[in-house]
């Protein structure tokens, strides 16, 4: 007597089950790489930011170091600025260079009468691909700390801040000193310099009440974007007059 062979396959709910094991399986692999992307994109920016700050710092302290001690008093003969109330930028004079800088919320505007400008450039900012963010000029008699009106001669100004992937800027800009920081017997004197670099999308930064941008919006808040939101504050203590011969 035969038998017939017993047929062997998968059944329907058998199928439906791997069908959705590997869905989910491959939902998961999605989601970690997605993840891995905004760890290794934020790490990036955050790289480009720190990097950024260090160079500057190290610009300033060379220019500092260099120049002989000099007033920041905002008045007449002073060598730095800050431009606006609020601010909108701002400029610092050590002899052989100047730093000019506009904030990041004047670049993000269409239009803006009260900038830092190139001799030349259109008051829309969309007009120019290139606007200041932070250059340096060379300046040997702090011509642009006298006439804070004069714009800035394309020629002789090199861009320290370049927009770069992550489109970065100046937030915050500041030096002190007092008189109590003058050492009489080497006529030297001590300042603190302060900054602020990040990204530049308005809707991702949190502001103070002078609109000074001081982080990224926290998680949980209207326009927050941790994966790509990067903002920094950069400190430095200096000596004018080391070098002075």
């Amino acid at each position: 007597m035969s038998h017939g062979s017993k047929k062997s396959g998968f059944t329907l709910i058998e199928l439906l089950l791997a069908m959705g094991f590997i869905s989910v399986l491959l939902l998961a692999i999605a989601m970690t790489i997605l993840q891995i992307g905004a760890v290794y994109n934020r790490g990036m920016i955050v790289k480009e930011v720190n990097q950024t700050g260090r160079n500057l710092s190290t610009e300033l302290q060379s220019a500092i170091i260099k120049t002989s001690p000099f007033s920041i008093s905002q008045t007449t003969g002073s060598r730095y600025f800050k431009q606006g109330n609020p601010a909108w930028g701002g400029r610092l004079c050590l002899g052989q260079y100047s730093y000019i800088w506009n904030y990041g919320s004047v670049l993000q505007t269409n239009t803006s009468p009260t900038r830092n400008l190139y001799t030349g450039e259109a008051l829309l900012i969309g007009a120019n691909s290139n606007p200041i963010r932070l250059v340096k000029v060379y300046d040997t008699y702090g011509a642009y700390c006298t006439n804070l009106n004069m714009t800035i001669d394309p020629t002789n100004a090199t861009e320290l801040l370049n927009v770069g992937d992550h489109n970065l800027a100046i937030h915050d800009f500041y030096i002190g000193t007092s008189t109590s920081a003058d050492d009489t017997k080497t006529g030297q004197r001590l300042y603190s310099l302060n900054f602020t670099i990040g990204t530049n999308e308005t809707s991702t930064l949190l502001t103070d009440a002078s609109n000074v941008v001081i982080s990224c919006k926290g998680p949980g808040t209207v326009g927050a974007d941790l994966s790509y939101c990067v903002v920094q504050k950069f400190s430095i203590a200096v000596r004018a007059g080391n070098m002075v011969q």
